[in-house]
């Protein structure tokens, strides 16, 4: 049957409904009732994206006593000096204000006989946030002029004019298919937010096979709106700086709950504390970790024998909100969170801008380089250590663009009718259907996470890789992204839909290769162990490298670390309120 084509516009399509892409929605909505939105999320916003399971703390939180300077500070410093202090910045003062959000539209967030938010660090807040995305998304479905259409994978950009370097297209909607239903759609707005998540699924993971998707990342955020973003020609930041996460061995739950919230130490099968040796930065934690194995003193572990009972209680109930497989581990076990140490290990790596700086170069505003696109959360990139409230922070100050811009006609509806993206991709998903292929999409993906597992620094090989083994794998790379469609097999709508998740990755795959190719040196032990150059080099790279992809090829290029915060007025301080409730900054930025 020919694939059915269902055609909508909209003031502002937002790709993508997990946390950024939902805040977005609800801010857009308050301040213009009239605007008429549209969210278009490949699962459903209920239970999708990262936030799918829920969270057992917000992990970006400005405390009392402390200013959205203070937590610039920790994310440069934990950046090693490669990040936006601007976009740092901006996000940092108004994770509060999204945080008393939250808590409005019903999210439990523990406090203290005072009636102030129970902390966890300098940075942190405990909560009971099982129920989060659910929250987030009934206040978006709420919304008289917001429509959401679920199951409806977006895979390209509608990109009307020139995508040269020196005059980048107008972004005027976007087109994908049905999850389930062999529906094409074409979407037209003047403006367009990607708020899709990061990649998953890249490298192989640490349980391949039938149990490939326990990994620590959400394993459906395929990069798909980075992949989109690079084929229409935005500019794109620091994918060198990989993000892998130190974690529970087998459960691949999270050890922040572990080191925050009970003290746990890193220690070798020796019981020597060794995290200090290596440096307390998230990229150190996962070195020392690997570097104590290879030297014979593994596994390694965090110690939480002799925290005592109510502390182990409060960790078995704190994983329930998140992971519940950990507490369910220590049970099997027969034995409580404070009877033995939680073995610890890393994953594969990932990108995605909620951790690291990878994503999209954009403006204060969140806009990208490409007219009309406009970039939050994961996929927007410079600013890391965003967690939960960042994202909702990104959300927020995109949507606030959004509305400037469509209110000052900066971006206004497409005089085109033009349709050509959309033509040839009903073309493209016909001959998905109707091909007999002897390749499957999962022989795609192996071939794809086998290759940059073996030469691009996956856990096969310590996460170390050299200028040679990159050459290996960008070959490779090149040879998948050749196959033509035709030689793919696709039986239904959720092959096609593995097809081109698979090709997402293979873009954003070879984007990654070039930006490892082009940092030579190594600054972040394990996101990028370079044994080509396993020195780290300021003089040469304390710089950003980001990069273009220009017909058919990533250009990648260096700026220079100029996007700092504002400077404070000379004899002046910034003057943030302490507060368990709203604050302002008093001074002009």
């Amino acid at each position: 049957m020919p694939v059915t084509t269902v055609r909508k516009s909209a003031d502002v399509l937002i790709i993508g409904g997990g946390t950024a892409g939902c805040y977005a929605a609800l801010t857009l909505s308050e301040r213009d009732p009239e605007k008429r939105i549209l969210v278009v999320e490949k699962a459903n916003i209920l239970r999708s994206g990262c936030l799918a399971a829920g969270v057992n703390a917000l992990n970006a939180y400005i405390t009392k006593g402390h200013t959205p300077d203070f937590y610039v500070d920790y994310a440069l410093r934990d950046a090693h000096g490669i990040a936006r202090e601007d976009l740092l910045l901006s996000m940092s003062e108004h994770l509060n204000e999204v945080t008393e959000r939250l808590e409005d539209l019903g999210l439990v967030i523990l406090k203290d006989e005072n009636g102030e938010y129970v902390a966890r660090g300098n940075r942190n807040l405990k909560i009971n946030g099982e129920n989060i995305k659910p929250l987030l998304a009934n206040a978006v479905l709420a919304l008289p002029n917001v429509e959401v259409l679920n199951e409806v994978n977006v895979v390209g950009l509608h990109l009307e004019g020139g995508a040269s370097k020196d005059a980048p297209g107008v972004v005027t909607g976007a087109y994908g298919h049905g999850v389930r239903e062999e529906v094409l759609y074409e979407f037209r707005a003047p403006a367009v937010l990607v708020a899709t998540g990061g990649a998953a699924g890249i490298y192989r993971p640490n349980h391949p096979g039938f149990s490939r998707h326990k990994m620590w990342y959400s394993p459906f955020n395929t990069g798909a709106g980075y992949a989109m973003g690079i084929l229409a020609g935005a500019e794109m930041t620091t994918f060198e700086m990989r993000f892998i996460a130190l974690r529970c061995k087998d459960t691949i739950a999270p050890t922040g709950t572990l080191a925050q919230g009970v003290g746990a130490r890193q220690v070798n099968a020796l019981g020597d504390v060794y995290e200090d040796k290596y440096g307390l930065t998230t990229s150190q934690r996962v070195w020392g970790t690997v570097a104590e194995t290879k030297a014979g003193r593994g596994p390694c572990y965090l110690r939480t024998v002799g925290i005592g009972e109510d502390a182990a209680g409060s960790l078995e109930k704190a994983y329930l909100n998140m992971e519940p497989s950990q507490t369910l581990k220590w049970v099997a076990a027969g034995k409580n969170a404070n009877e033995e140490n939680v073995e610890i290990e890393g994953t594969e790596p990932y990108i995605t801008g909620g951790h690291t700086a990878s994503g999209y170069w954009v403006d204060d505003g969140r806009r990208t380089t490409v007219p009309g696109l406009y970039a939050a959360g994961d996929v927007a990139g410079g600013s890391p250590q965003k967690y939960v409230t960042g994202a909702l922070a990104e959300g927020l100050l995109a949507a606030s663009s959004i509305e400037e811009d469509l209110n000052s006609g900066l971006v206004a509806p497409s005089s085109s009718d033009s349709v050509d993206s959309a033509t040839s991709f009903a073309t493209l998903l016909q001959d998905l259907l109707e091909a007999e292929g002897n390749v499957t999409p999962e022989e795609l993906e192996a071939a794809l996470q086998t290759t940059m597992d073996t030469y691009a620094g996956g856990i096969g090989s310590g996460y170390e890789f050299t200028e040679s083994s990159l050459d290996e794998a960008k070959a490779r790379v090149r040879e998948l992204l050749a196959v033509p469609p035709l030689q793919v097999s696709c039986s239904t709508m959720r092959d096609v839909t593995h097809y081109f998740e698979v090709r997402e990755r293979l873009v954003v795959a070879e984007v990654l290769l070039a930006h490892l190719k082009a940092r030579k040196e190594t600054r972040w032990h394990c996101f990028a162990e370079n044994k080509s150059f396993p020195e780290q080099d300021d003089e040469g790279f304390l710089c950003y490298v980001n990069s273009r992809y220009r017909d058919g090829a990533v250009e990648t290029f260096t700026r220079p670390l100029s996007e700092r915060r504002p400077e404070k007025t000379a004899g002046t301080e910034r003057d943030y309120r302490d507060f368990t409730g709203r604050w302002a900054n008093e001074h002009s930025h």
